[in-house]
């Protein structure tokens, strides 16, 4: 029978499509590696990985027993964590994914308490696009998510943890700077500089622009919300940025101002995903209480839902 080790040597090859980046991700050497695969292709009397100078070829085999392999050392990893939890919960390392236009903000509020409150909990953080954090929390390189609800696929389940305003952003010299509030009528002709596609936030700010008449920038997009900020402050456009985000980096300028929207403004809703078949559900229930408490303390901008 293959090992545990073999299986974890293959998926990351297949992963990789390299031997030695598959080598450094398993702390392992590079002729270690390609020594096990042989002896795993041995054992089971095929090819898996075609190998020659220029490139890594996985065999259709090799993707099936790969596919496999990844749901064996998953289900390994739940019983791992299901002997870890009968000693108490929040109390290990739980990989979590984050959007890039939420992790940098929404982490500085909530990590303190949380590691006064739970010293033995660890939080690995990983950012990324909506689609591939979604493929981590589906292969088991995530445990947990989080993410702009909702949350598609059969195979996880959500919570939702708060709603979060979109506020307009703009050159302190604009003339809706004088504004106390937008409607959003003020927006009609306006060019709204949003985050790249690819990114939960660019459809929400698409559909607003539509809903306005203002003109979403497709010349100019940000790869993040600071590079929105900057080309706001060059005045290239307006932006509609998240609150824990003008919290944190606009608040506090005088060069770019933010202005909510009056009434019912538009907003994204962050929640938490992870794996129905996970052991782990009480205890991300346990933290997502953990962080709606610290939320309702730290970040009045946001409401929490109960």
């Amino acid at each position: 029978m293959p090992s545990l080790q073999q299986l974890r040597y293959l998926v990351a090859v297949a992963e990789t499509r390299h031997f030695r980046r598959a080598a450094e991700a398993c702390h392992v050497s590079q002729p270690t590696l390609s020594a096990q695969l042989k002896e795993l292709e041995n054992r089971l009397g095929a090819v898996l990985v075609e190998r020659n100078r220029s490139r890594v070829v996985v065999t259709a085999l090799g993707e099936s027993v790969a596919a496999h392999a990844r749901r064996a050392l998953r289900e390994v990893e739940e019983i791992r964590t299901l002997a870890a939890l009968h000693q108490g919960t929040l109390r290990s390392t739980i990989k979590v994914g984050v959007v890039q236009s939420l992790g940098p903000y929404l982490f500085p509020l909530i990590v303190p308490e949380l590691h006064e409150s739970h010293p033995s909990l660890k939080l690995y953080v990983r950012e990324g696009l909506a689609d591939h954090l979604l493929e981590g929390l589906s292969s088991g390189a995530l445990d947990l998510l989080l993410f702009p609800m909702p949350v598609r696929g059969v195979e996880f389940e959500s919570l939702s943890l708060f709603r979060e305003p979109l506020l307009v952003a703009m050159p302190a010299d604009h003339t809706l700077a004088a504004s106390g509030a937008i409607v959003p009528e003020m927006l009609r002709g306006e060019t709204i500089l949003a985050l790249e596609p690819g990114h939960r936030l660019y459809e929400q700010v698409r559909r607003i622009c539509e809903q306005c008449g203002a003109h979403l920038s497709h010349d100019f997009e940000g790869t993040s919300l600071d590079t929105l900020r900057q080309m706001v402050a060059m005045g290239m456009g307006l932006s509609l940025l998240p609150a824990l985000y003008v919290k944190s980096e606009v608040a506090h300028q005088d060069i770019v101002v933010a202005r909510p929207f009056r009434n019912a403004p538009p907003s994204r809703t962050i929640g938490m995903a992870w794996r129905r078949s996970t052991v782990r559900e009480p205890e991300f229930q346990e933290l997502a209480t953990a962080i709606s408490a610290i939320l309702r303390r730290r970040a009045p901008e946001v409401f929490v839902f109960s």
